[in-house]
């Protein structure tokens, strides 16, 4: 009766564990199949194409928008977005944290709360500031006319005001469970403070800093709001703007096979980054400092 019963038990989880799987990959099954669909319907009927097709893959990387830029220079500003935001926070993510977690000085607690005051404040909710701010920076480059608003680089500068206190909250926490006994053995031994960051604290935060950086990255790779009201420039264009140009006024305008063929490439990088980093990300969710 008992072995019934597990066998029973055993069977409905498997029959729950294949629903999520079902529930989870039909999307994904669909985005792939209509990216294929040589029939570029404008409402797509079939999970299955009857045609297989990658002119739709052929066209997104030749031109995706009427704009005239073609994928790898889209790919190439996101990369630039994104790779710059996570790596700027990140490092200066990681000092700041470890002043924050190692000594004790005038002014470190009110210095957190307005860290923790930043991280409550929707990001959406400083584009009217950063906007005026930004737009009043311009430079002369002999004919040229810079703007920082109108460029990645003012973009970057505003996501950044956003990324790093989340970065240094997020690592502050991982290095205080890193026990303080490793800095005080390492200081009877002769090491100086910065010794004790480089060769003691940096390795242990690896899964830490790994976590962070794939999330600076993934905010940076997939920003939208910031790029769509800072740049007027098509050439300074990311890909998260190019694919919300890709659709037209109304359904049936949308070439839903482009649209999906520049959903999944946009998606790989980051999909990539993740499987690359995967041993560090799942191991610093799991595990403390102790390790």
């Amino acid at each position: 009766m008992l072995a019934k019963m597990t066998l029973g038990k055993q069977l409905l989880y498997q029959l729950l564990l294949l629903f999520i799987t079902f529930t989870v990959l039909f999307p994904i099954l669909w985005v792939v199949g209509m990216s294929l669909d040589a029939r570029n319907l404008a409402r797509p009927t079939t999970l299955f194409p009857p045609e297989i097709s990658l002119q739709a893959y052929q066209r997104v990387l030749t031109r995706p928008t009427a704009n005239p830029v073609t994928f790898l220079e889209l790919a190439r500003n996101s990369m630039l977005l994104a790779g710059g935001v996570a790596l700027f926070s990140v490092l200066v993510g990681v000092l700041a944290a470890y002043i924050f977690s190692r000594f004790q000085f005038t002014g470190r607690k009110a210095l957190m709360m307005m860290v923790i005051t930043v991280l409550m404040l929707p990001s959406i909710a400083t584009i009217a500031p950063l906007f005026v701010m930004l737009n009043r920076i311009q430079f002369n480059i002999g004919d040229m006319v810079f703007n920082l608003r109108n460029s990645l680089l003012g973009v970057g500068l505003a996501m950044i005001s956003s990324a790093l206190p989340f970065a240094i909250w997020n690592l502050k926490g991982y290095l205080d469970t890193i026990p303080k006994d490793l800095s005080d053995a390492a200081r009877i031994d002769g090491a100086s403070y910065n010794q004790i960051f480089f060769y003691v604290i940096l390795p242990l935060a690896r899964p830490a800093l790994a976590i962070t950086l794939f999330l600076g990255f993934l905010t940076g790779w997939t920003e939208f709001a910031y790029s769509w009201q800072f740049l007027s420039n098509p050439k300074s264009f990311t890909l998260a703007m190019s694919l919300y140009n890709m659709t037209g006024q109304w359904s049936g305008d949308t070439s839903w096979s482009a649209f999906a063929a520049m959903a999944l490439m946009v998606a790989l990088p980051v999909s990539i980054i993740y499987l690359l980093l995967q041993k560090h990300i799942v191991s610093g969710l799991t595990l403390g400092g102790m390790k």
